[in-house]
């Protein structure tokens, strides 16, 4: 019974590092495309690769395997093995150069090419995200999640100078109301007088107050 706890143990250790590998492996297989794509189109190896990872599982989701798509495109395949809405390519090589091609063809990503440099990964993963390539509302941030944990920034060949932009901050609304304006009744004042002098209506000020009656006192204090 210990032994075969111990074989559970060891081959639960090797799965465990093979799962942790795989992406490092990826990343070796794919890196030098990533980098010959980002020389010829100013687009960051690091986001490339970090979008690939991302889309397609680090090579092991069904349409990687076996439609070579690793960047989640749909489309026709003819593929016999599986039956998917997915696109398929040639090759993977054809898959990385087609999501150059896609995010170029399309005017809301190819934007992306004169407005950011090829270090800036992180507003390219914005971006992107911006421009509709994924419903998800955490899409960038899991992208440039993946690019910090397996620093994929290195591959962008950054200046030693290099100075990124700063984030843009993000105001929080405030959640107070502006304080209620009150009006103090006078003599010979009614409703419509009121109404009109801090244009609003007669109805909002007598929903605002409670206000069943037309009838006004002078000293009233009323909610405009």
């Amino acid at each position: 019974m210990k032994k075969i706890f111990v074989l559970s143990v060891l081959l639960l250790s090797v799965l465990l590092t093979n799962a942790q590998t795989t992406t490092e492996e990826y990343i070796e297989e794919h890196v030098d495309k990533a980098k010959e794509l980002m020389e010829a189109h100013s687009l960051p190896a690091s986001v490339i690769l970090a979008v690939a990872i991302h889309e397609s599982g680090s090579g092991k989701s069904k349409i990687a395997r076996y439609l070579n798509n690793h960047f989640g495109f749909k489309g026709k395949n003819s593929s016999t093995e599986i039956r998917s809405s997915y696109k398929d390519f040639p090759s993977v090589d054809s898959s990385y150069n087609h999501f150059i091609t896609f995010l170029k063809s399309r005017t809301y990503f190819n934007v992306l090419f004169e407005k950011y440099d090829k270090y800036d990964f992180k507003n390219w993963a914005r971006g992107i995200q911006r421009g509709g390539y994924a419903r998800s509302r955490t899409w960038a941030s899991q992208v440039i999640a993946l690019i910090n944990k397996y620093e994929l920034y290195q591959y962008d060949n950054r200046p030693d100078d290099y100075v990124a932009p700063e984030e843009p901050k993000i105001v929080a609304r405030s959640k107070k109301r502006s304080a209620a304006k009150i009006y103090t009744v006078k003599k010979g004042d009614n409703l419509s007088i009121i109404a009109q002098r801090n244009r609003t209506t007669v109805s909002s000020i007598k929903n605002k107050n409670g206000l069943r009656s037309n009838a006004l006192k002078p000293g009233q204090k009323l909610k405009l």
